[in-house]
Parts: structure tokens; C-alpha cells; sequence
């Protein structure tokens, strides 16, 4: 990686009075939660060689024909990137960088890195739920379950990519499936708690967008740009002293017209953290 992108990355961040983080999929990437490949050949033969799956997240809209088959799949899906899942080493450099200034994360994941590597819970909102709630599917009231023994006990007792009907999880009060807390449609709940970090979100842009606000943007794509990558860049635009650093490996370019000292950085996240930790 350029020397000069460390520099100019060294110099916004020692200068700016807080930074809002906004994390999608490849930040978890990069620490190793890898939903194709070689992680997803070794954890799901069964699944590719029965319905000829390719990666977790495509899989994940799958049309199975029986709950015992979906759950089969989700919760092998959910134990190995919520539970069994290491805290990434990039969530670790990524929290050293930032603890001595005022810091806020929107996030898009669903695994919790940024939690369990010791970001302040309410410094953190992610937008699209967690892999460690069910939700009833309907849904008749916004009660988030956590699930984590059953999800044990689903991965534990499948046979043959389903698992055993009396684990299929219903809605405690209307009978109705169960899904993750993850949004996928309107069906998503936004309790209380969720609109506790959307308010905390809106609260720190409104107490830094005045002052020497970085944005620090790592590893978002285009499947839900309107969250993130393109309010970060109106944000940059609008906000007279704030400046953006765009991490991303597949596409970092603009939609517009950024500050000059914007970095847009086409590279490894893994790369720049080790460097800047290194200086």
C-alpha cells in the first residue's frame, strides 16, 4: 500500500475531533468471516452438493421446501459466523485506532464483531439487526428472543441438511414462524432498542457535523448503498469540515465531486490498519 495513503490516513485521523465508522460486509471479510470460498467449501459440503450452493449469503434466499430444511441451513450459517467466529483482528486495530476520540459505528453487519472486540455498545447502531435474535415472522408485537441454545441444539441435532421438527422455532404468541432478526423485508422489527442507536446515530452527527468530523468508511459495497456509502459521501459534501477515508478492495470510486484530501482507497483493510498500527 502507497506510503503516502498512510500519511494522509495518519494525518486526518490525528486531526479531527471524532469519527463516525460506517462498516459493511467487507470489514468482516477482511477479519475472516468469509461467506464464499474456501470457508464456505469446507463448513457446507453437504448444502453445495445437495441443492448446489455457492456462498452463504446467495444461499441464504434459497426457496427450501420445509422450515426443518431452512433452519437446517441457518442455523449452521449463524453458529459458525455469530458464535464460533473469532473476533477479528481488524475489529481489534480498528477499535485501537479509534478509542482516544469520540467515536460512532453504523453498521450493516449482523455478526456482532464490533461488540465483541470491546466497541462501547452504545456507540455502535447496526441498522440491519444481529444474527443472535429470532423475531416472529408476522410480526404480531416487536419482542426479539435470543437464541443462541437453540441454534446450538438445531446444529447439533441435523441429519441429511434438516433439522428435527420439534426445534422449528414458532412465535410465542401467535403461532407464526420465527425468522432472525436480520432484515430482509418489512417484516425487519425496529423495537425500542432500535430506534435507541437510529436516535444516537442522529444525536452524535448532530454534535460533530460542525466540527473536524471523519469519516471513516470501510469495506461497504452496493447491495444496500443508501445506508452507508451514499449518505457518507452527501455527508462529506455537506458538512464543511468533514473528510472521508474509503476502504474498499472491489470498488471505491465516488458518485461525486469529494474534498481533495478525500481518500478513496481501492486496497486491503488488513494492509491499512497493519500499516498505520505500525506508525
Amino acid at each position: 500500500m502507497d506510503d503516502n495513503i498512510i500519511s494522509k490516513s495518519k494525518a486526518l485521523l490525528k486531526d479531527c475531533d471524532a469519527v463516525l465508522i460506517g462498516a459493511g460486509s467487507g470489514l468482516s471479510t477482511a477479519a475472516g468471516i468469509d461467506y464464499g470460498g474456501e470457508r464456505f467449501q469446507r463448513h457446507f459440503p453437504d448444502y453445495i452438493a445437495k441443492y448446489g450452493m455457492t456462498d452463504m449469503y446467495s444461499a441464504g434466499f434459497y426457496p427450501f421446501a420445509s422450515l426443518e430444511e431452512k433452519w437446517g441451513f441457518r442455523s449452521r450459517q449463524v453458529k459458525l459466523n455469530r458464535y464460533d467466529a473469532n473476533v477479528g483482528d481488524v475489529y481489534l486495530k480498528l477499535l485501537d485506532l479509534v478509542r482516544h476520540k469520540p467515536y460512532f459505528v453504523m453498521t450493516t453487519n449482523v455478526d456482532a464483531q464490533f461488540e465483541r472486540a470491546g466497541f462501547e455498545n452504545n456507540n455502535i447502531f447496526a441498522m440491519q439487526g444481529d444474527y443472535d435474535n429470532f423475531q416472529c415472522t408476522v410480526p404480531c408485537h416487536d419482542t426479539l428472543y435470543g437464541n443462541e441454545s437453540q441454534i446450538s441444539a438445531m446444529v447439533a441435532q441435523q441429519k441429511d441438511c434438516r433439522i428435527p421438527s420439534d426445534l422449528v422455532p414458532y412465535c410465542p404468541k401467535c403461532g407464526s414462524p420465527m425468522m432472525l432478526h436480520v432484515r430482509i423485508d418489512n417484516s425487519f422489527v425496529e423495537n425500542s432498542n432500535w430506534h435507541d442507536g437510529q436516535q444516537r446515530y442522529s444525536e452524535f452527527l448532530d454534535q460533530f457535523h460542525s466540527k473536524k468530523l471523519l469519516l471513516l468508511e470501510l469495506g461497504v459495497g452496493f447491495n444496500t448503498p443508501t445506508i452507508i456509502r451514499y449518505p457518507f459521501e452527501q455527508f462529506s459534501q455537506q458538512f464543511p469540515q468533514t473528510h472521508l477515508i474509503r476502504l474498499n478492495k472491489e470498488d471505491a470510486r465516488s458518485q461525486g465531486e469529494l474534498k481533495a484530501n478525500t481518500l478513496l482507497v481501492q486496497d486491503d483493510i488488513c494492509q491499512w490498519l497493519n500499516k498505520l498500527a505500525e506508525s
